[in-house]
């Protein structure tokens, strides 16, 4: 007998998870926002799967190697893992069509906005994607989440006027508490 797909909560880290001070790969430059811990949490006492889809062109500049990120990436899963909030997966994608690093040059079709690292989680978690949450703060993670027929979709711009909306989102919040809210009254 299979398992029936369940839903996740896909999260955009820098920006989402994290202050976004631009190629962020050290942990003395990982700030985490207010809620984040508290919006997993909640996430996962709604059955979400907790799933990290990040660019990482900053691997493909040279910026920093692909250890560095799997070395904040550890640090990052235990500290969420410390405050009962665990990360069931983190997908990267260390591309960039402009990359000096001929091995990282090119459009990946994991690279938002393509949908690449929603259908590989997708796949590999058995996640139904139409009853799935994409938290993400620029426009090319809600392209990537419509592209991959995420449900929900909701644009974190926490300098937006009340009323704001983006087309295509399925609403703008304005802090992780405000997510909570979409994940309690979530179908399915």
């Amino acid at each position: 007998m299979s398992q029936r797909p369940g839903k996740a909560l896909f999260l955009d880290r820098d920006g989402v998870i994290n202050v976004d001070h631009g190629y962020v790969w050290r942990q003395e430059e990982f700030e985490f926002l207010p809620g984040i811990f508290d919006l997993v949490r909640a996430a996962r006492a709604h059955d979400y799967r907790i799933v990290i889809v990040t660019n990482q062109s900053g691997i493909g500049r040279g910026y920093y190697s692909e250890e560095d990120f799997q070395a904040l990436t550890h640090w990052m899963k235990d500290r969420f893992a410390q405050e009962q909030a665990a990360i069931d997966a983190v997908f990267h994608c260390p591309y960039h069509p402009e990359a000096p690093t001929a091995a990282y040059r090119q459009n990946h079709p994991w690279r938002k906005p393509a949908p690449g690292m929603l259908l590989a989680a997708a796949e590999q978690l058995a996640t139904d994607l139409a009853s799935s949450i994409f938290i993400g703060d620029k426009e090319t993670d809600v392209q990537a989440g419509h592209a991959a027929g995420i449900g929900t979709m909701l644009l974190f711009a926490p300098d937006a006027q009340q009323g704001h909306s983006y087309a295509g989102a399925t609403g703008v919040i304005r802090s992780l508490t405000e997510a909570e809210a979409w994940l309690v009254n979530a179908p399915g």
